[in-house]
């Protein structure tokens, strides 16, 4: 198996478990959790909201198989594509305002995913 396949897959593991631990993170915050509770949310949390987040946070989960099983590439464009759509979306946070821990996060969600593009990118075909 080849270097970057390996390299591209962990760098999404490392995207999912910065995600998660914001995740764990922001609901520490008694205000966040205080208006999950109380149904009183930025965004009301239907079902709909939930299973299209839960559609989007599958991408990451796959890519870490995908990365490892797909030929060069539809590999290469796949995870440069998924790359920077998750760069764009991460991306948006920072316009809004929120506490600093989101922003710390944020930025290690744009770091995996720009070295993602990044090794990518430069990426050399080996399979021909």
């Amino acid at each position: 198996m080849e270097d970057v396949k390996i390299k591209l897959s962990v760098l999404w593991v490392a995207r999912m478990l910065t995600g998660i631990q914001g995740d764990v993170i922001r609901l520490m915050d008694p205000g966040v959790l205080e208006d999950i509770i109380n149904g009183t949310t930025t965004v009301p949390m239907t079902s709909e909201l939930l299973a299209a987040m839960g559609a989007l946070m599958l991408l990451p989960i796959l890519m870490v198989f995908l990365s490892l099983q797909l030929k060069y590439k539809p590999n290469r464009w796949l995870n440069i594509i998924i790359a920077l759509l998750f760069i764009v979306i991460d991306g948006i946070g920072f316009i809004v305002p929120r506490p600093l821990y989101e922003n710390v996060m944020g930025i290690g969600y744009v770091l995996f995913c720009a070295l993602i593009v990044w090794f990518a990118w430069k990426w050399q075909n080996q399979e021909e």
